[in-house]
Parts: structure tokens; C-alpha cells; sequence
């Protein structure tokens, strides 16, 4: 029978590493855990290749950094160790000088006699094994020793796999990241750039035909460049809320850098950005103030209007986003060409979020977008 003392070494190993998420951080707690757990001069987890038959990563406990410069590279998995390994049971070995698979030991390595090997696995596939030796107080390890490593590989497991998971969400977080900066920089920037350079390509012909007209088109280059460098800047500074900038702040910003065409005025209705008191997301104020851009940004370059509208209100839970402009308008089934900026692109924004987005216009009619966003409910506010 377990001891009460045994029992509550093993409840505060499994505690130790229960909250722990980072990968390499939970494997060493794990073997300085398992090694206070037993009372063992030495530990190590060696975890395998996919293969399962060559150790890919051995961590250890009780052996300074000193001394494992010493020894040199980690073992591979020859020897008592690989027979631990193919043979995926529990051994206690009294001798390991003395055992038929013994690999040897390298120089500088500390001696050690006796040894109990662990598998850990995850989802009953063997991932590796703990390798605890030199009992302490005790010239063998006992048949109790080795049950309580055994329950402690149990939450061993699933420790590592929940840092293993953990940190392939990390990943897929960064890889969404590129995938949503790629999408940023070629629905907006680049295409504006590719813009600028399709109304260049004849400027030397123009010279000689129509000078003037070569003239106004090289200005409005300049514009767009102008209004383009402005995009750049608000992109490398997120239009994330830095320190206590509100809402409304960063909308103005968001007109000061795209809407400076003098032809055009841009009225703002936006007091209920001061209501919102924390109950707009970070991802969710990301998309706003990128889908305010782009759609500005199509106003400002295509549509020839000569007043457009930004609005906010509050329905029902919703943020609602209107931008409106008396311009030429278009179709929006159609698409209108390089240049433009999907409308695809715009509801994808939306939907990310959880939000929603639709488009009001007709050739002649100006355009209108109205786009629904989830706020947080009041008794969700921090």
C-alpha cells in the first residue's frame, strides 16, 4: 500500500507541471519533478523520434551543465537504453554495469549502478521514457517506486501533450498572422502600387500627343503615392489601439492619412465610439479600422464623390460601421478590375470576426456599406 507521504509527493508533482504550457519549460519540470518524486540522485526523459526508436531529446536532472559539457552529445538510444525503448515496459535494473545490453558509458559520466526505466506515453504510443538512477537512501529501486513513476508518467503525458498542442496553436497564430499581413499587403498596398503603375505606362507617349494630360496623370501619381505611403505607415502601426487612444481617435487618424483629396469632405458620426467602454475586442477593432481603410481608400480612388459619410451606432449588441459617398457607385456583382479592392475581401474581414458586411450601390447612385460587428455584452466589461 502507498504511503500518505508518497501519495502527496505525487499530488504536488502532477500540480507542479499541471499549469505549465511552454514545451521545453514542461519537460525539464517534468524530470525535476519525477526526480523529488523518487528520491533519485539522477534523472532523465528521453523523448523519441517519430520512429520510435532513436531518441531525439534527453533531458536531465542532477547533472550540471558543467558536467553534461563534459559527456558530450546526448545518447541516441543504444544499449539498456534502446532495449527500454523497443521493449516499451517498466525495468528495474539492480546492476547496470552488470546487465547483457549495456552500451557503456562515455567519459566524464557520473557512475551509476542502478537504474528504473519508465515509458511515458501519450494516447498509449509510447512518446519516450524516464530513466531515473541512484536511489537515494536505498540501494535498489522497489516495485512501489516504480508504480508511483508510473502514475506519474500518466500526467506526464498529458502535461506534454498539452504543451505540444499549446505550442502548435502558437504556430498556427503565426502562420494566420502572415497569412492575414500577406492579405493586407496585396489587397491594399500592392494593388494600389500595381494602380499607380498601369496609369504611368503611356506617360512617355503622352509627352509628345498630350502633354498636359501627361502632366495631370504624373500629379495624380504622385497623389496616390502620397495616399499610399500614408497606408503604409497606418499598416507597420497595426492600427492597433496603442496606450489610450479611443476608437474614435484612430478612425480620425484613419481619414487624416486616406481621405486628403481637397474635392472631397468626409463627415463623421461617430460618438458612440465613446460608449463602447471595452467591449470591442482587439481582433475585432483590427478589422474595423482595416475595413474603414480599405473601403475609404475606394472611395478616395474610384468613385469621384464629392462627400462621403463615417457612422457608428449601436444595435443590440451590434457595433454597426456605415460608410456612405455620393459618387459614381457601381455594381457590386461585378468586378472592378486591378486597383480595387475586393469586396470579397471586405465581408471575409467581417466574417472573421464574427461580424457581417453588405454593400448598397448602383452605377450612378453612389455606394453604401454597411458592415455588423459583435460587441461584448455589459456584464462581460473588464
Amino acid at each position: 500500500m502507498r504511503s500518505d507521504a508518497a501519495l502527496y509527493a505525487l499530488d504536488a508533482a502532477t500540480r507542479a507541471i499541471a499549469g505549465e504550457l511552454d514545451l521545453d519549460r514542461v519537460l525539464q519540470l517534468i524530470v525535476d519533478s519525477v526526480r523529488g518524486l523518487i528520491g533519485s540522485r539522477y534523472a532523465a526523459l528521453g523523448i523519441v523520434d517519430p520512429s520510435g526508436v532513436r531518441i531525439e531529446r534527453f533531458i536531465t536532472s542532477g547533472i550540471s551543465p558543467e558536467v553534461r559539457a563534459e559527456i558530450g552529445p546526448p545518447p541516441s538510444g543504444h544499449g539498456l537504453l534502446g532495449t527500454i525503448i523497443r521493449d516499451g515496459i517498466p525495468l528495474r535494473i539492480p546492476d547496470i554495469a552488470a546487465h547483457p545490453d549495456t552500451y557503456g558509458f562515455p567519459p566524464h559520466h557520473p557512475p551509476m549502478h542502478t537504474l528504473l526505466g519508465v515509458p511515458v506515453r501519450i494516447a498509449g504510443q509510447a512518446i519516450g521514457n524516464f530513466y531515473l538512477t541512484e536511489k537515494a537512501g536505498a540501494r535498489l529501486f522497489t516495485a512501489k517506486d516504480q508504480e508511483l513513476v508510473e502514475m506519474f508518467a500518466v500526467h506526464a503525458g498529458i502535461a506534454i501533450q498539452n504543451a505540444r498542442l499549446h505550442q502548435r496553436v502558437q504556430e498556427l497564430a503565426i502562420v494566420d498572422e502572415r497569412l492575414r499581413i500577406s492579405r493586407d499587403l496585396h489587397d491594399g498596398i500592392i494593388q494600389s502600387i500595381y494602380a499607380v503603375g498601369l496609369s504611368l505606362e503611356d506617360v512617355t507617349e503622352l509627352v509628345d500627343t498630350d502633354r498636359l494630360e501627361a502632366v495631370e496623370r504624373v500629379d495624380r501619381a504622385i497623389d496616390r503615392l502620397h495616399m499610399t505611403i500614408g497606408d503604409i505607415r497606418t499598416f507597420i502601426t497595426g492600427l492597433s489601439p496603442g496606450g489610450e487612444v479611443a476608437l474614435g481617435g484612430l478612425i480620425r487618424e484613419v481619414v487624416a492619412d486616406i481621405a486628403r483629396d481637397p474635392r472631397l469632405e468626409v463627415s463623421l458620426d461617430i460618438d458612440t465610439a465613446e460608449n463602447l467602454d471595452g467591449r470591442l475586442g482587439p481582433a475585432t477593432l483590427h478589422e474595423l479600422l482595416q475595413i474603414t481603410r480599405e473601403a475609404l481608400s475606394n472611395t478616395v480612388r474610384h468613385s469621384g464623390a464629392g462627400h462621403a459619410t463615417i457612422a457608428l451606432a449601436i444595435d443590440e449588441g451590434w457595433l454597426v460601421l456605415t460608410i456612405a459617398d455620393d459618387g459614381r457607385g457601381f455594381d457590386p456583382e461585378v468586378s472592378l478590375g486591378p486597383g480595387h479592392f475586393g469586396l470579397a475581401n471586405l465581408r471575409n474581414r467581417a466574417a472573421t470576426v464574427g461580424g457581417r458586411l453588405d454593400i448598397e450601390s448602383a452605377p450612378g447612385a453612389g455606394a453604401r456599406i454597411i458592415v455588423r460587428l459583435p460587441l461584448a455584452s455589459e456584464t462581460a466589461r473588464p
